[in-house]
């Protein structure tokens, strides 16, 4: 399996749904079990919600401020992000750069601590 970010950027945006009036700013790459990939390229806001499974940001480009329940933290090219299911999260103060590699996974309401 393969997918590339210039392939994906090629399908942002997409779908025009109720939460996404200007289209979903992601785009799905692979998935396997019960892994997704997705290539999230928000236009000027990051609406999303919590997800019911745990995920990990890559960031690919652009910079900005990444809000993880009460923590704020600044990122840029190379950043990863780790957030357990459930936990609210945006990404704030983008650049119009700014694209993320998403990886899901796991059951739903996340991994408990080994």
């Amino acid at each position: 399996m393969k997918i590339t970010a210039a392939e994906l950027l090629q399908r942002i945006p997409g779908s025009i749904t109720e939460k996404w009036p200007h289209g979903e700013p992601f785009a799905v790459g692979l998935r396997h079990g019960s892994m997704l990939v997705e290539l999230f390229a928000p236009s000027g806001i990051d609406n999303q919600t919590p997800h019911v499974q745990d995920e990990l940001y890559f960031v690919r480009s652009g910079s900005g401020t990444f809000v993880l329940g009460a923590e704020r933290h600044s990122f840029a090219p190379g950043t990863c992000f780790f957030v357990p299911a459930g936990v609210a999260h945006r990404f704030e103060e983008f650049s119009p750069d700014f694209s993320t590699w998403v990886v899901f996974w796991g059951p739903q309401g996340g991994e408990t601590a080994a």
